[in-house]
Order: C-alpha cells, then sequence, then structure tokens
C-alpha cells in the first residue's frame, strides 16, 4: 500500500496526493443528537437539573450587591442632582423630560462604572485560575462556521490552530470542522480547493472536515445546530470559532480541561483579544480592546459567576446539554423582532443555563484573539444587525424560566442599542429649553395664581459639578485599564513606553468622542428603523485592511454634516452657551465625512503603529499562532483559490470535480411534472453552450450554484469543450 506523504509549503502536489485527499470522505460518519425546540413561554423548575458539584456553585452575591447597590446608589444621587439643577425655580413639563431622560443614560452609565470598579479590584488582587492540562478524557471538535469569507483567511487560521494544538501533544483528542452556508458559487469552489489543499498538506491523520449546506435556514445558529444534530455524538465538547477567530492550542486545551474539571459547565466562554488589525479606526479599536477590555470583562465575569453570558464564539460548549436545551424556536411575526433569532449566543446562553448549566467566562485565559471590521462604516454594517437582534430579546426577556441575571445580560444588550436614541432625545428636549427661554414669550402660568410666568432656570454651578461627575464615571473604565497597563512592566514596554501608553489613550479618548455622535445617530437610526419593521438581512462582513470609496463616505454621512451645521448654526444663534455645551457633538458630525475617511485609512494606522502609537503588546510580541496563520495565508493566497472562477476550475480539474460530487447530499426526488425554474434555465444555457466560456458567460450566480449542486448539471458542464477548435 503506498504511503502518501503532506507536500511542503510552495511543492506540487502528487496525482497520488490529489486523490487520496479527493477520496477520502469530507465528513467522519453521521453521530445524531436529537435537538429539541425549546419554549419561551413553559417551563418546569423541575426540569432544572440539580448540580453535580453544588459546592462548586457560588453566587457573588456581594458582589452583585456593589455592582448592582452601588449603580443605584449612584444614579439616584445623579438623579437628584439633577433634579436640584433643573428645580431652581418651578419646573416645567420639559425639565421634567430632561430629569427622567437624563436619569435613564445616568443609570447606564454609573452601573458600567460599578462594574468595572469590581473588575479592576478583581485585577489588582488577581490569582490565576486557569491551570495548564497534560492530560485529557474526550474528544472536541474544533467548529469554523463560515459565509462568504475568503479562503485563504479562514483555512489558514484553521490550520495555524490545528498546528498549535498538535504542538501541545495532545492533538489526537482533537478533530477540526468547516461548516460552510456560503451562497456565492465562486467562494463554494474556492473552499472545497482550499480544503483539498489542507487534506494533503496535513497527510492521511488530518482530521479535518468540511461540509456546506445547501440552505443557510436560520443562518449561523442554524449551521451550527444542523452539525450539532448530525456529527455532535462524536464529540463531548465542542470550541466554536468565527470566521475571524485565532486561538492558540494552550488556549484551546485549558479550556477542554476547565469543561472537564468542571461537570456542571455548560459554556465557558475566553476573552477574546483584537489583534492583526491597521486601519485607524481598527487600530483605536484594538488599543481600547487591550487596555481596557480585561477591566470591564473582569468585573463583569466577578458579578454574573456562574450565571454568565455567550459571545458566539471563542467559547467551549458540552456538545450533548447544548444540542438538549439550545434548539432555537422562531419567533412569531415577521421581522425585524419575529422570524429567526438573529443574535442567538445570548439566547443559546439563557436557555443552557436555565437547564442547571453554568455559563461562565475566564477572563484570565490568554491566547484567544479575534479581529475588528477596519472602517466605522463597516462597524455600523455589523452593528445593524447587532441592534436587530438585540431589540429582538425585547421578546425573550420575559421568557419563563431565566434566572435574573440573563434577564440583566439581555437588558444589557437591548439597553446599549436604546441608548443612543435616548442621548439623541436629550440633546433635542436641551434645545428645545433653550428655545423656551430665549425666545418664548411670557405668557404661561400655572394653575396657581402668581404674579410672574414661570421660566425654566438652571442651577449653573451643580450643573458644572453633574457634568464634570458624569465625565468622570464615563472615562473611569478607561483609566482603570491605563493604570494597570502602566503598573505593569511588561505590559509597560510592550505597549511602548509609558509616555506613549498615555499618549495613546488621549488620542483614544479624544476621537472616541468625536466618532460617538456620528454612532449615535447611526444607531438611533437603526432603532427608528426596526421599529417601523424594517430587517436588516445578513451580509458578510468585511474583513480586510483598506478605506472604502469616498464616494460611498459621502452618501453616508451626508446628512450627519447637514445635521451637525444645522444643529450648530442654530446653537450659536441660540446661545453661546449651548453651542459650547454641544460642541463635542457638533464637531464629530460636522467632521463625520473626513473622519469616517481616516476611519478606514490604512496609511494613518501605520504611521501610527511605525511611532508605536495605539500600540498593544500583541504588537511588540505577535502571538506565534497569528505569525503562523499570517504566513499560511500568504501561501493560500498565492494558490489563487479566491480569484478564480469557481465554473472553469471545476471544468479543469477532474479531481476537483469528483471530489465536490462526492460532498454532495443526495439530491431528494422530484415529483414529475414539477419544474424548477433556475433549473430548467440552467440546464438549457448548458446545452446551448458551445464552451466552457459559454456557460461562465450566460449563467447567473443563481443558476450556478443551481449547477453546483446537480451531478447531472456538473456532468453536462465537464462535457463541455474548452474552447471552439480551430478553424
Amino acid at each position: 500500500m503506498d504511503v502518501v506523504t503532506a507536500p511542503r509549503p510552495g511543492e506540487v502536489s502528487t496525482p497520488a496526493q490529489m486523490i487520496a485527499a479527493s477520496q477520502e470522505p469530507a465528513t467522519p460518519p453521521e453521530s445524531r443528537l436529537i435537538m429539541p425546540v425549546q419554549s419561551f413561554r413553559s417551563w418546569k423548575d423541575a426540569d432544572r437539573r440539580k448540580p453535580a458539584a453544588p459546592r462548586a456553585w457560588k453566587t457573588p452575591w456581594l458582589k452583585r450587591l456593589f455592582v448592582f447597590g452601588g449603580g443605584l446608589a449612584l444614579t439616584g444621587y445623579g438623579a437628584w442632582e439633577m433634579y436640584n439643577v433643573v428645580s431652581v425655580s418651578r419646573t416645567t413639563s420639559l425639565q421634567y423630560v430632561l430629569l427622567v431622560l437624563f436619569t435613564i443614560n445616568f443609570s447606564w452609565i454609573a452601573l458600567a462604572f460599578t462594574s468595572a470598579v469590581l473588575g479592576f479590584l478583581g485585577l489588582i488582587f488577581a490569582r490565576s485560575r486557569t491551570a495548564y492540562a497534560d492530560t485529557l478524557q474526550h474528544r472536541t471538535v474544533v467548529v469554523m462556521p463560515i459565509y462568504n469569507e475568503s479562503t485563504a483567511r479562514t483555512f489558514a487560521a484553521l490550520a495555524a490552530i490545528r498546528e498549535s494544538v498538535e504542538a501541545t501533544g495532545l492533538g489526537s483528542h482533537f478533530d477540526y470542522f468547516i461548516v460552510s452556508d456560503t451562497t456565492n458559487p465562486d467562494v463554494w469552489v474556492a473552499e472545497e480547493r482550499a480544503f483539498l489543499a489542507l487534506r494533503e498538506r496535513l497527510g492521511p491523520d488530518a482530521r479535518v472536515y468540511y461540509r456546506h449546506r445547501p440552505k443557510n435556514h436560520h443562518r449561523k445558529a442554524g449551521n451550527i445546530a444542523d452539525f450539532v444534530t448530525r456529527w455532535g455524538g462524536h464529540y463531548e465538547h465542542m470550541v466554536v470559532l468565527d470566521a475571524d477567530s485565532l486561538m492558540t492550542g494552550t488556549c484551546i486545551v485549558r479550556l477542554a480541561a476547565a469543561m472537564e474539571a468542571d461537570p456542571d459547565a455548560g459554556i465557558i466562554q475566553s476573552l477574546p483579544l483584537i489583534i492583526n488589525r491597521n486601519t485607524f479606526f481598527a487600530r483605536l479599536q484594538q488599543f481600547a480592546a487591550r487596555v481596557y477590555g480585561p477591566v470591564i470583562a473582569t468585573g463583569l465575569a466577578m458579578w454574573s459567576g456562574r450565571d454568565g453570558n455567550y459571545w458566539g464564539h471563542n467559547a467551549i460548549i458540552r456538545t450533548r446539554a447544548f444540542a438538549d436545551h439550545c434548539g432555537l424556536p422562531d419567533l412569531k411575526g415577521k421581522p425585524p423582532f419575529g422570524g429567526h433569532v438573529l443574535s442567538h449566543d445570548f439566547v443559546e446562553a439563557a436557555l443552557i443555563r436555565r437547564a442547571g448549566w453554568a455559563v461562565y467566562m475566564l477572563p484570565d485565559l490568554t491566547g484567544s484573539y479575534e479581529e475588528s471590521p477596519p472602517s466605522l462604516i463597516d462597524v455600523s454594517v455589523r452593528d445593524r444587525r447587532w441592534c436587530q437582534g438585540n431589540l429582538q430579546h425585547s421578546r425573550i426577556i420575559g421568557a419563563k424560566g431565566f434566572v435574573a441575571p440573563t434577564r440583566q445580560h439581555f437588558a444589557t444588550g437591548i439597553m446599549g442599542y436604546l441608548a443612543s436614541p435616548f442621548w439623541l432625545l436629550q440633546l433635542v428636549v436641551g434645545i428645545l429649553i433653550v428655545l423656551q427661554v430665549s425666545y418664548a414669550r411670557p405668557e404661561y402660568f400655572t394653575s396657581e395664581f402668581t404674579l410672574f410666568p414661570v421660566w425654566p432656570r438652571f442651577d449653573p454651578e451643580r450643573a458644572l459639578n453633574l457634568f464634570a461627575l458624569t465625565m468622570a464615571i464615563l472615562l473611569a473604565p478607561k483609566l482603570f485599564g491605563l493604570l494597570l497597563t502602566l503598573f505593569d512592566s511588561k505590559l509597560r514596554r510592550a505597549g511602548g513606553g509609558a509616555i506613549r501608553l498615555v499618549i495613546s489613550a488621549v488620542i483614544e479618548v479624544l476621537f472616541s468622542a468625536f466618532f460617538a455622535p456620528i454612532m449615535m445617530l447611526i444607531q438611533s437610526g437603526s432603532v427608528f428603523q426596526i421599529l417601523l419593521g424594517r430587517d436588516t438581512g445578513w451580509n458578510p462582513q468585511r474583513r480586510d485592511d483598506g478605506s472604502i470609496p469616498l464616494k460611498d463616505i459621502i452618501r453616508r454621512h451626508r446628512m450627519h454634516t447637514l445635521l451637525g451645521l444645522v444643529t450648530g448654526i442654530s446653537a450659536f444663534l441660540i446661545a453661546t452657551s449651548l453651542f459650547a455645551w454641544m460642541s463635542p457633538t457638533i464637531v464629530g458630525l460636522v467632521l463625520a465625512i473626513p473622519l469616517s475617511w481616516a476611519s478606514g485609512q490604512l496609511a494613518i494606522g501605520l504611521w501610527l503603529k511605525r511611532r508605536k502609537l495605539l500600540f498593544t503588546p500583541e504588537e511588540s510580541e505577535p502571538p506565534a499562532v497569528a505569525q503562523r496563520a499570517n504566513a499560511l495565508q500568504a501561501e493560500f493566497a498565492a494558490a489563487g483559490y479566491d480569484d478564480a472562477d469557481g465554473l472553469r476550475a471545476l471544468h479543469a480539474d477532474p479531481a476537483l470535480r469528483d471530489a465536490h460530487e462526492a460532498m454532495l447530499p443526495e439530491a431528494a426526488p422530484r415529483r414529475r411534472g414539477e419544474i424548477e425554474p433556475e433549473r430548467a434555465v440552467a440546464q438549457a444555457k448548458l446545452v446551448d453552450a458551445e464552451t466552457i466560456d459559454d456557460a461562465a458567460i450566460w449563467l447567473k450566480p443563481k443558476e450556478r450554484m443551481v449547477v453546483l449542486h446537480d451531478r447531472a448539471l456538473v456532468a453536462l458542464l465537464a462535457s463541455l469543450p474548452a474552447g471552439r477548435p480551430a478553424g
């Protein structure tokens, strides 16, 4: 029997290697799990499992009292001070509205502040909890869902992760599964080519599998559910990635060991850090996540305890518990509030926790990474989908059986988007009050007889003190993160030194303030669109560095700029004090177009990087898994899979064509007389085509997908000549 060895980088695969890779099944035999659809309306406490280790199940009541009690006390103080600001004289209706809006917005930042204080104290007195493991008992699968992604990026990342896990010596406990929901025919063929190439590279013990789903029913949640119901029985645990995820082998092994050590754990979430980002806006996010993120995440983990949340990726999940309790129902009605659940991760965490399994985070666990969108517009596109998903949770937050912290996670996600329209309304009410003072005629009196009209008045000294307090608690989490970085000599040196870290923090705070009003209007617009019934859909995320064309930037932000100009001029004409109060918001909106343009500029980001500004420790000492992924990505990109025409590639390569047909699911039987229009058109075009060039030109994207899904049409495609005979 011939032994097939894996080719080295740059080496051409032999025919034996190509045949071996194409003939090996793309997926293992199915081991099915039943995934019943859960109910949000009915639940019995008797159905909740009892903890296997009740002594380890400790609820952090004191930490929750500190966070929520402290947040409530701080909100009460802020509301009282605001009441004193507006009640110098008899208070008007608009001033009461301002008081209510201020209290809502203040409560949001007060809670974030107390949670950050807890995280700050936790990190000061932290002891590393996650130990290294040198043995494992069970099998774990690493699952990467993809949707119209760059194959060079995703397959290189998975290969680098696999190499890192193998280096731990425990690689035999892990399999790797790429589950594709891709709808672009060229990307689909590129994925298959990259998969076969990866199999060739790894040899006979690859343990890497690939599945393409014909219809992306329920999007990512449905993609994962399809995997669990078909192959989940093989694995005790699954590590779920995103398309831009990277994790070290040590991190994955430690997650698996933590799951094995805790019989009550259902989901264990890691804290992913942002890496590999170079545009200006992405570097701002990368710096903020690295310096401030651990404080926020640690505080959240401390008060959540075993009632935590799940962010949809870079986490390990107990497979059978997930199958038993995380089948998502469709919500009644049409999108945006009905239909399938968009932000499925929060809901899956809520359901598995309801069933008696623990959900928690290990923020001290290193080696978990992700990437971020490269520009403000890219963030806003992703944010629109997240906004709809979080507002959709308003129909789920009251579900039967959910524990109180779960409802708090939902409330936090919902308020994260409602905060923008509340802030906008607060600004509008403030402008109306100033207008009322400046231009309203003294014609209104209270119901009681008085000699003088009731004017809205403010206590300027209290107002200034309240503004200072608001800014202090808003910026405190950032200050905590900066202080912890400065006091850690290793992080301080890796971040460019104390002076550069302080300058970077100032840059981040300044530009975050400029970007904030733009995001406020974008998020407010998203909320209003959703309330009016507009569905967002699900577009693939742009992940590569690079700017968006200027004409698109102008189109997206022209109304923001116009609103900023109108607001600025109006505020200045009304009162210079109003203009000064609103100046940060006005400046951000007036400069929306140049700011958005700058956000996606690679040159600006690289200029800052060369000067070690907005610099992170992961740039000073890049993680080995990230370096390896980047090197492999260059190799995969050189193969040109992402640039090729899928039909031509399939036509030119019989081995690829055989592998493609072998990966197709069995076709559903067709009833006589039922004709699918797109298939009929695709078949007619293939019959009429004289060469593969004709077919490639004539077939539209949907027709190409029909051809790729149909073995008979693939055979018809293969029968076409490569070109017309000479003469």
